[in-house]
């Protein structure tokens, strides 16, 4: 959401993603028209990704995902600890 990123960026950003899965991820996102992939003629060669006019409109979305996510792993752990007592 906080604008473009580079292959790297992102992966760092998803660790758990490796690099072929990262990659078919924002090809099909690319062909959903959701991410555009700006490539730069430079030497070495730059790609950048970036969200899409209809990106953007997943943004609310993405957000309640982060939050119930966020809950959730907070309540696993919680479990899980008093589980182990």
């Amino acid at each position: 959401m906080d604008g473009p990123r580079r292959f790297n960026e992102l992966g760092r950003l998803v660790p758990s993603a490796n690099t072929k899965t990262l990659t078919r991820q924002l090809r099909e996102l690319e062909s959903d028209g959701v991410v555009h992939r700006a490539v730069f003629a430079e030497v070495p060669p730059r790609v950048e990704y970036r969200l899409t006019r209809l990106g953007r409109t997943l943004e609310p979305v993405v957000e309640v995902m982060d939050r119930w996510g966020a809950g959730f792993a907070e309540a696993y752990i919680r479990d899980a600890e008093e589980i182990g007592r």
